[in-house]
């Protein structure tokens, strides 16, 4: 296959035409499936960062224009090349664009999803047909703690980390904190973030109480009735794993009612609407990113290189599924170039490949990251939180706190729940 231009590699239809996969990786250019929200409500603030991500990232591999020790051009010399496919659409439509991914495009791979549920439901059909897939954002931690899978890996840390991370935040910065309520999403990534939340702050605060947990549908929109059971409570803090178009009008619609004058808001996932709607998000709200992405992210070469090449390119700043999309792309790199050496420099198979990413660690734009849980499909990494602030009108974190992997990580082996209710204790 020629090395096609980057307009020519950017598809983002389903092409009809039965393409039989093989279990070896293509020799004369890697074609790999994104997956990630190009339209509904969730394309503005995750879908396209992670698509422009990944046309970025895709120009700079195959030109050999990454620091850090990614100079090789291509993944080991050989060019990729990527086909986009929306993420929108619900699970069953997910199922079906990943099985035409693999079956009539013939992709090498998949990269993709953001939503939990998604990844849930596409998980086991890349095992059943044996495709090499890589989860880069979702974050339920269902994925690999409920099932082992050969062939998929999430190189993103999993939702639990975000909770048990926010939980000790709020422990050091309010000491005897009394009550919390929440608001959360009511599938799987909302009642998993909720269940681990809570969790976390009943282990770290044994007399809390909690006020009251509003689990709206995904995508609501109208949150009227749950800000005033939010109101009613009278909590100190509201902790809230809302994202995307959901996160932005429950602050639009509760900033009014002066829901954050009475109770401090906890945005995990927050980072990504610093920036869409500055004028609106709540003094001393605590924000995260889902990991040390976005502000919170190191001063590195890579990150330095990372962030001016993305801001040059779309005139905007990286965020977190920016990062993580980065993030996916160079450990599959990392990982093919470690199977090529070990192959006589050989294209690796996909076998190969599955065995070289196990257990991997490499570096990326947010810092080292180390496929050390579900194992060795499930990457782990550090996470930040810190609190709004604003000065002269813009919009600025302060107060930010670093946790290593290690903190906010159950061990090998061990479900989130039961390590967040043994009161974090090693294996």
């Amino acid at each position: 296959m020629q090395h096609l231009s980057l307009a020519a590699r950017l598809v983002t239809s389903t092409v009809l035409g039965l393409v039989l996969s093989t279990p070896t990786l293509a020799a004369d250019a890697i074609k790999i499936g994104v997956v990630t929200f190009l339209s509904g409500p969730a394309a503005g603030p995750f879908g396209v960062p992670a698509r422009s991500s990944a046309e970025m990232m895709v120009e700079a591999i195959n030109a050999g224009k990454i620091p850090g020790g990614y100079s090789k051009k291509g993944f080991g010399g050989t060019p990729i090349e990527i086909v986009v496919i929306d993420e929108a659409g619900g699970t069953t439509k997910q199922v079906e664009e990943y099985r035409n991914l693999v079956q009539r495009q013939g992709v090498d791979m998949v990269i993709g999803y953001v939503s939990s549920g998604d990844c849930l439901a596409v998980a086991p059909v890349a095992e059943e047909l044996k495709k090499f897939t890589i989860l880069f954002d979702c974050g339920s931690p269902r994925v690999f703690e409920e099932a082992s899978y050969k062939y998929v890996f999430r190189t993103g840390a999993h939702g639990a980390m975000d909770n048990i991370g926010a939980a000790m935040y709020i422990t050091e910065k309010m000491p005897g904190i009394k009550n919390y309520a929440g608001i959360n999403q009511n599938y799987a990534w909302g009642q998993d973030s909720w269940a681990d939340w809570d969790a976390s702050m009943k282990a770290l605060n044994p007399n809390v109480q909690v006020t009251t947990s509003q689990m709206p549908k995904i995508g609501a929109g109208q949150y009227g009735a749950e800000i005033s059971a939010l109101l009613s409570s009278n909590s100190e803090v509201i902790h809230s794993s809302f994202w995307g178009g959901d996160l932005e009008s429950f602050i639009l619609q509760a900033g009014p009612r002066d829901l954050f004058k009475k109770s401090i808001p906890v945005f995990i996932a927050g980072e990504h609407v610093l920036n869409r709607i500055p004028a609106q998000m709540p003094e001393g709200a605590i924000i995260g990113a889902r990991g040390t992405h976005g502000p919170f992210a190191p001063d590195t070469e890579l990150n330095r290189w990372f962030k001016k090449a993305y801001s040059d390119k779309f005139l905007l700043q990286p965020i977190q599924a920016s990062y993580k999309m980065a993030q996916a792309l160079l450990g599959v790199k990392s990982a093919y170039e470690k199977a090529q050496a070990a192959n006589g420099d050989k294209a690796p198979s996909q076998d190969q490949l599955i065995a070289a990413l196990e257990n991997h660690s490499w570096e990326g734009p947010s810092g080292k990251v180390m496929m050390n849980l579900g194992k060795g499909h499930q990457a782990t990494q550090g996470i930040a939180f810190g609190r709004v602030k604003k000065v002269n009108g813009k919009v600025t974190l302060v107060d930010i706190k670093n946790y290593p992997a290690e903190k906010v990580n159950p061990p090998e082996g061990v479900k989130s729940v039961d390590w967040i209710k043994s009161g974090f204790k090693a294996k």
